[in-house]
């Protein structure tokens, strides 16, 4: 990525040396996987219904099933959008859904019912998560109304202040022991009063 920007850098632009730790929480870092998750399981269910449907013994549900995709690449692209929360809300109500319908297809008389059961554990591990990712998201985004955000634990500087008073401290030391070349070169105005 690196690569990428300083292709795209202007020449008086300073080019960056290394980046810093990320910003993302782990509770971002899931619900951004579980997003891109999403996406990807909504393409599978669009382009591969049939196949899904039979491996579920579950014929003739195709549509269905296309249409549990688009919804879940909708709820991804929310998931991974700025309101992460409605996104991760509305995968949690598409998998009520998902559980809903795989429940359907474990009944007697399905030859495939081993399948669906599989799915339908598969389908709760990831509930699961989706409850973790919400949870952790509302905690960690959601203010009270009224309550400021305190950045008191923040300075501005990236290495600290002891490390800038440091750098500071040692300029002023380089500034010192260098001869003052301007002091002896300028001459100071006489008031020419008469």
């Amino acid at each position: 990525m690196s690569f990428l920007i300083e292709l795209t850098r202007s020449e008086g632009d300073p080019k960056v040396l290394q980046s810093g730790p990320s910003s993302l929480s782990s509770s971002d870092r899931l619900a951004r996987n579980l997003g891109w998750f999403s996406i990807g399981l909504g393409l599978a269910e669009l382009f591969a219904a049939a196949k899904i449907t039979s491996a579920l013994g579950m014929q003739g549900k195709e549509n269905l099933v296309r249409a549990y995709g688009v919804r879940e690449i909708a709820s991804g692209f929310l998931t991974l959008s700025m309101d992460k929360q409605a996104g991760l809300a509305s995968r949690l109500a598409g998998d009520a859904l998902d559980i809903a319908t795989l429940a359907t297809a474990i009944r007697p008389d399905n030859r495939k019912r081993g399948n669906a059961a599989l799915a339908l554990v598969m389908v709760a591990g990831v509930t699961l998560l989706d409850i973790i990712a919400a949870g952790a998201t509302t905690v960690r985004h959601t203010r009270r109304p009224g309550q400021a955000r305190s950045y008191g634990d923040r300075s501005g500087f990236p290495k600290g202040i002891e490390a800038a008073r440091d750098a500071a401290r040692k300029h002023l030391a380089d500034l010192r022991s260098t001869p003052n070349i301007t002091s002896s070169t300028t001459k100071k105005p006489t008031s020419t009063d008469d």
